[in-house]
């Protein structure tokens, strides 16, 4: 096992923007350096300068930005490649050649001794620049044993500052990574790095194997996008290394769910709710065997080595028919309902029947029960009164909001994205810069044709972590939006006002 420290080079604005139909602003891009900066990775795969002209800028403009991160562009071994790195201002050149002989044949149309040699001078071209270069053996493990260990080593005696050993069609067993690394670490004495692809789900585990190995740094993308089935995954790679294997890293992982979302929002791929580390489910609970135990102490049912505000989590309890009454209770309790053990019994009835119908019951549902069985009605903060969108092909999606807040007439109107961004903005607008965020959108389809039911299920959540899950369902997705939205703020107000 690698005992020092093990850094990340996040690949997410060059390897992850390659995801088929993802694609960047240039202050998206930014934005996202930023945070990958927060969060503390020590290298920034900002792209690849010479495939177009807004690359190039978009690498020069977060070069520009003075971050703590290494700023890497990736080149092919040729001058041009390598020129538009330089000119982009960049302090790790990375560049990269096949060395699979399928590889060869079929995409570089080399030899072997033709790459090798083209290679060699192109990391020679970048170290007589004065840059540190790394180097990538692309498809290395598809590629003869004997071959790659001596590119290893003539990338070495060439100059390079660190050698990359991607597992480029992702067909690695953990296992047999290991062993590639363990002799390749045998091989040269420069740092090693590894950049695992998905294509059979092992990129994390195969990524964890090469640090076992003595790898000194991983390749990562945020949410694991990237080709095909993706690459590594960040979080799960920084949290199976820190937590399981106890090795020192530079990231700081209370920002971890705070970068997933951002990059999530940008490139509109929505993570499923079961995603380790950053997903919505991934520390809720709703069995009720499950949700006692972790009412009593969090790691009867949760790993212990990792908690959710290590990551930047919170804990949830879910109310659904395998909920239990101490879950329910719990949750009831929280939002300031007080429930007798005859009126506890009555809501479990409830919840259940709900779950039986297959039905997804929301915070919102469960308050909702709670008032009516105890006769608490909760006043709304906010009623929503008019709301109307304009949108079109030349012009920006606009939304106007009309709503009752707390006895006084608001208007708001807010661009947006598209119609749903425009009215969720114009929301915010109305409540005058709310602490208030939207932090999970969901649409479900609940009948078919293009009049079909949508139900739109939103949770947001206050400056103090507090979430509060709404929905609402109509054949109009906009306004089921703003429905669910203000449910659920309305919620979390009562919550606060109590």
């Amino acid at each position: 096992m690698n005992k020092g420290l093990v850094t990340f080079f996040d690949t997410t604005l060059r390897d992850g923007e390659q995801t088929p139909n993802v694609s960047l602003t240039d202050e998206q891009k930014l934005a996202i350096a930023k945070a990958l900066d927060k969060l503390g990775v020590d290298v920034i795969e900002a792209g690849f300068p010479i495939s177009s002209k807004g690359e190039y800028g978009a690498v020069k403009n977060i070069v520009k930005a003075d971050l703590r991160a290494t700023i890497c562009g990736l080149a092919r071994i040729l001058k041009t490649d390598i020129d538009a790195c330089l000119d982009a201002g960049v302090g790790l050149v990375h560049v990269f050649a096949s060395t699979s002989d399928v590889q060869l044949q079929h995409s570089m149309k080399k030899t072997r001794q033709e790459m090798l040699d083209l290679s060699v001078d192109a990391v020679e071209y970048v170290k007589d620049h004065g840059t540190p270069c790394l180097f990538s053996a692309m498809d290395a493990t598809r590629t003869e044993p004997e071959f790659l260990y001596s590119v290893c080593r003539g990338i070495e005696a060439a100059g390079a500052d660190i050698i990359n050993i991607p597992d480029t069609v992702g067909i690695m067993a953990p296992s047999s990574m290991f062993d590639l690394v363990k002799r390749i670490k045998g091989v040269v004495k420069i740092p090693v790095d590894v950049h695992c692809h998905n294509d059979f789900g092992l990129a994390v585990a195969n990524s964890l194997s090469a640090v076992e190995a003595g790898a000194n740094q991983v390749q990562v993308t945020v949410n694991g996008i990237g080709e095909r089935a993706g690459n590594a995954d960040l979080a799960q790679t920084a949290m199976g290394l820190s937590s399981i294997f106890r090795t020192k890293l530079n990231i700081n992982t209370e920002y971890l769910l705070e970068t997933s979302r951002l990059v999530e929002r940008f490139t509109k791929i929505n993570l499923p709710p079961t995603t380790p580390i950053v997903g919505e489910n991934a520390f809720a609970h709703e069995s009720g065997i499950h949700s006692r135990g972790v009412i009593e102490r969090a790691d009867t049912f949760e790993p212990g080595i990792m908690t959710p505000e290590m990551v930047g989590q919170r804990r949830r309890l879910v109310a659904g028919k395998h909920a239990g009454k101490h879950a329910v209770r719990e949750m009831l309790k929280d939002a300031h309902f007080d429930l007798t053990e005859d009126e506890l019994a009555r809501a479990m009835d409830r919840v259940k029947e709900i779950g039986d119908q297959g039905r997804r019951i929301t915070d919102v549902d469960l308050y909702a029960i709670a008032e009516a069985i105890t006769n608490n009605v909760v006043q709304p903060t906010i009623v929503l009164e008019e709301l109307s969108v304009m949108t079109g092909n030349r012009i920006s999606p606009t939304a106007t909001v009309k709503a009752l807040v707390e006895g006084q007439t608001k208007i708001g109107a807010r661009v947006g994205i598209g119609p749903v961004d425009a009215a969720i903005n114009a929301v915010h607008d109305i409540l005058g810069g709310t602490d208030v965020q939207l932090r999970t959108f969901r649409i479900d389809a609940i009948s078919g044709g293009t009049d079909a039911l949508a139900d739109v299920i939103i949770g947001v959540e206050d400056s103090h972590g507090n979430m509060v899950t709404a929905s609402a369902a109509r054949a109009d997705i906009v306004i089921a939006s703003v429905e669910a939205m203000i449910s659920a703020i309305n919620r979390l107000k009562a919550r606060e006002s109590k």
